[in-house]
């Protein structure tokens, strides 16, 4: 054996410069205890990524700065040990009222105490949830740095994320001698992006002809959430090792000199199916925003609908049942169904269930406007106001007993506007709001096909999933009076907001025009609902947030 490595999958915080410090530390000794020589650390793993306007506070440079230091001081004393730390490095100069930026995006080479190198990433990435060039500027160099035991080192070339998915950056390092590429990365997930960096990451070994380790982020950072899935490739492309996703874990690579060159070994977690990917997706992300900013628990509305339901099995999963708090609100609309449904979830899964009915205030509410609404009939300013009343009384509770309420609209209704201001909006964390709602069924099958707690039913009653969907409202009420079927809703969904597709594209693709004209212009005029909605988790190529950036005030009909 030449070289044993080992990446440290960390679940970092932002801001955290000193529990960051504390588990690369411990992760290191761990390690080396292990023989390992050569250990990897996530991109900016020292800050956590991604720290977006704090990256432009001199203060917090120099705080991380010092951070770096700390780390190599508290490993000076294990020898050959190199730790690769992201980290910001740099900062802002000024030239009159000019600001002339000169930060990079960094990674450094710790070695028995001391900075032993320092690379800046090359390709900064700017679309998407990325804006990465609004607060470094690119590298010039390259890093090659040797690891391991005396006799036997290996020269180490050093990139950060976007560096692997351009050529340039890893031909470079091989011509200045590297014989292996580490690549230290935080890189959102959504849905089938872990099979796509491997696609891509076993391109580039192809491409330069050497081996490949890929350290990646795991975690849940307020919309994004990161998957971890690092690997190691061998230099025709193979999968030489593999960490678990959703999860941190040490993933300890051998690299072995061989004839032809190294060759790289670990243990291969198994690949795993989208939908699973997509369930821990939604359990991280909700996991680690009540954790990291100290919610105490959970609040959600259980209406006996499907979007709730999956909103309350999440949350269960994240962090348990004796966190999760449920209420039913009825209204003078709420059928029966809604009511045995919603005791029988919050029964299998064990959380506290409360009704409150709304009928008091919805009656207060309509007497208090009877002057002003006389002679006309009641419409969706009546539907708004129960779901007013109900959004009320769950931030009241919130306010009471510290629990974060979560939102349970989808992707779909806040696409549409099928979503109430001040209502079911309401709330501080929005689960399923990049879960178009076929996906929403989808999901909740398949929860109930993979209970882990062996239960043989699932947490979600089968007629939750089969009813036709209702806001419940009016009287026998069904989305469908208001949108069309939701396999045609998100079919055009998807083609227009997350593949830009034209209008006059999707209709010639056989979708109906009335229905895509529909689609698009609700999509158009509801943009003030969204940017009013509580942050919620990204899944897809493209979410409502950071991924879609349109005007409120609007003309453009193309």
């Amino acid at each position: 054996m030449t070289l044993k490595l080992c990446v440290a999958q960390l679940n970092l915080v932002v801001g955290d410069l000193a529990g960051n410090s504390k588990k690369i530390i411990e992760a290191a000794q761990s390690a080396y205890a292990q023989g390992a020589r050569l250990v990897l650390t996530p991109e900016l793993s020292i800050c956590g990524y991604a720290a977006e306007d704090l990256f432009l506070r001199p203060a917090f440079i120099t705080a991380c700065d010092d951070a770096v230091k700390t780390v190599a001081r508290e490993l000076a004393g294990l020898k050959n040990l190199m730790v690769v730390v992201g980290h910001p490095s740099g900062g802002d100069s000024r030239t009159r009222s000019v600001a002339i930026q000169s930060r990079h995006n960094a990674a450094s080479v710790l070695c028995e105490g001391a900075v032993v190198a320092t690379y800046a990433k090359r390709e900064l990435p700017n679309y998407q949830v990325f804006d990465e060039r609004r607060y470094f500027t690119p590298g010039q160099g390259v890093c090659v740095f040797e690891a391991g035991e005396a006799g036997s080192r290996v020269k180490v070339g050093l990139l950060i994320c976007e560096d692997a998915w351009f050529e340039e950056p890893a031909r470079l390092t091989r011509a200045a001698g590297a014989e292996l590429l580490v690549v230290i990365n935080a890189s959102p997930f959504h849905i089938g992006k872990g099979n796509e960096r491997e696609q891509m990451m076993s391109a580039r070994v192809q491409d330069c002809g050497l081996p490949l380790v890929y350290a990646h982020l795991v975690g849940g950072q307020d919309e994004v959430v990161f998957e971890g899935h690092s690997f190691a490739l061998n230099t025709d492309g193979s999968v030489a090792g593999r960490a678990p996703s959703f999860v941190e874990s040490s993933l300890m690579v051998q690299v072995n000199r061989v004839p032809e060159g190294l060759e790289l070994a670990g243990d291969v977690a198994p690949q795993r199916s989208l939908d699973a990917d997509l369930w821990d997706a939604l359990v991280l992300g909700v996991r680690d925003y009540v954790g990291k900013n100290g919610f105490p628990g959970v609040i959600l509305g259980l209406s006996g609908g499907i979007d709730s339901a999956l909103v309350l099995a999440v949350a269960v999963d994240a962090i348990g049942k004796d966190r999760v708090r449920t209420v039913m609100m009825p209204s003078p609309y709420t059928a029966d169904i809604s009511w045995i449904d919603a005791r029988e979830m919050a029964t299998r899964l064990g959380v506290r269930y409360d009704e409150i009915s709304i009928v008091p205030e919805f009656e207060a509410f309509k007497a208090s406007l009877a002057g002003e609404f006389a002679g006309l009939a009641e419409d969706t300013t009546e539907e708004n106001i129960q779901a007013r009343i109900r959004g009320t009384l769950l931030m009241a509770l919130s306010n009471k007993f510290g629990g974060i309420v979560l939102t349970t609209g989808n992707k779909s209704e806040l696409a549409t506007g099928y979503c109430t201001l001040y209502g079911d909006m309401a709330g501080g964390f929005a689960v399923i709001k990049d879960l178009a709602k076929t996906t929403v069924f989808r999901l909740s099958r398949w929860r109930n096909a993979n209970d882990p707690y062996g239960s043989g039913t699932g947490p979600i009653p089968d007629r939750i999933i089969t009813r036709p969907p209702s806001a419940e409202l009016r009287p026998d009420q069904k989305d469908q009076d208001s949108l069309p079927e939701y396999e045609v809703l998100d079919a055009i969904l998807e083609r227009y907001m997350e593949n830009d597709q034209s209008i006059d594209d999707i209709i010639a693709a056989g979708f109906p025009r009335a229905d895509v004209e529909k689609v698009t212009r609700l999509i158009r005029i509801n943009e003030y609902k969204r940017r009013q909605a509580p942050v919620g988790i990204r899944v897809t190529h493209r979410s409502f947030g950071k991924d879609w950036r349109y005007p409120i005030t609007n003309r453009f009909r193309g």
